[in-house]
């Protein structure tokens, strides 16, 4: 069984629930490293401005795509 497969065939098995719990620890261990690493937080917000817009294309492509 590839990997991919297998990763996928788990996540199926995520509802909605699981899905934002693991949202929310995943912002909570940025969090964790900004605080761990405070010259993170001196870069400009426009970078992680740009970053969010690059992260929010595809899933937003998907939601209202075809």
């Amino acid at each position: 069984m590839k990997l991919w497969t297998f990763f996928d065939e788990r996540a199926r098995r995520l509802g909605i629930l699981d899905t934002k719990l693991a949202q929310a620890a995943a912002m909570f261990v940025a969090l964790i490293i900004a605080k761990a690493f405070p010259q993170i937080m001196d870069v400009a917000v426009w970078w992680f401005i740009l970053l969010g817009v690059l992260c929010a294309v595809r899933p937003v492509r998907t939601f209202f795509g075809r």
